[in-house]
């Protein structure tokens, strides 16, 4: 088995600046480190137990299989901030049948973000 020490999502965009603004701005994900320079440099943001890095340039936006999933402690809260901050919102929270509360956005390449909340009566809370 692989011992992994760390882990991040890379993610090359169309437009690196414009998903810097995004995560950045828009999400207000703090930054981690960055490094190089110009248009291109990269961005490394924490994303709660792993990381985000935005780096380089990509002619096409990622795959549609791509999405990211972030769990917040107050979803709706989370909508009421992303919504104030102009993130245009997919879809608002819904409790889904497998009992998380879920809201969906997608950053500005198309990559589609699931933001999450665990419910207190919700099994992942509870060990056996």
């Amino acid at each position: 088995m692989v011992h992994v020490l760390s882990s991040r999502v890379l993610l090359s965009p169309t437009d690196p600046e414009r998903s810097r603004t995004f995560y950045g701005k828009s999400l207000g994900l703090p930054v981690y480190r960055e490094f190089g320079t110009g248009p291109e440099r990269g961005t490394v943001y924490f994303l709660g137990g792993g990381f985000l890095e935005v780096s380089g340039r990509s002619v096409a936006p990622p795959s549609p299989g791509l999405r990211l999933w972030l769990q917040v402690a107050d979803v709706r809260a989370a909508y009421e901030e992303l919504s104030a901050r102009g993130v245009e919102v997919e879809r608002p929270p819904v409790r889904e049948p497998w009992g998380l509360v879920e809201m969906w956005i997608s950053d500005p390449d198309g990559v589609r973000i699931a933001v999450v909340e665990v419910p207190e009566d919700h099994p992942l809370r509870f060990r056996p």
